[in-house]
């Protein structure tokens, strides 16, 4: 019987590939657990009257991390599950606030896949994702290096 709900194997992610997430709104829940699940007291996030008052950002901003954090949620139920085997490397750029109501997806697009040379079976793959929020502004854009297993491994 097949099982559905698993990851793309090496040979299904071709360079040139893309696809996108469904959505995720961020919300005030998803900011206080995040801060106090981290301990990030930076007053951006924990202080009200710093932000209006002290900060060149207006409205309540989520951490990117959790930004992040959603959209390899997101990308791991549908794309990674049983398949990504490590996060071999990532840059990351910031280029705009989340706030609490953004709805925020995924564009994946594949830059690299290769062959891995220590590793039988397995394939390197990497990407560039952007975060992009409901009005198509795009919020962070990284590019992790994932391994994942070979469909014929």
């Amino acid at each position: 019987m097949e099982v559905v709900g698993l990851g793309f194997h090496f040979e299904d992610l071709p360079v040139g590939r893309q696809y996108r997430t469904i959505g995720r709104t961020v919300t005030e829940a998803d900011v206080i657990n995040y801060v106090n699940c981290l301990g990030l007291v930076e007053v951006l996030f924990t202080n009200q009257e710093f932000r209006e008052h002290g900060s060149d950002l207006k409205g309540r901003i989520a951490p990117g991390m959790l930004a992040h954090g959603f959209i390899e949620g997101l990308l791991i139920q549908a794309t990674m599950q049983n398949t990504a085997l490590a996060l071999m490397n990532m840059e990351i750029t910031m280029k705009a606030p989340v706030f609490v109501g953004d709805t925020i997806h995924a564009e994946v697009e594949v830059l690299e896949a290769r062959v891995s040379k220590s590793r039988p079976g397995r394939g390197l793959v990497r990407s560039r994702v952007n975060i992009v929020k409901q009005d198509g502004s795009i919020a962070i854009t990284y590019t992790p290096l994932r391994m994942v297993k070979c469909r014929e491994a």
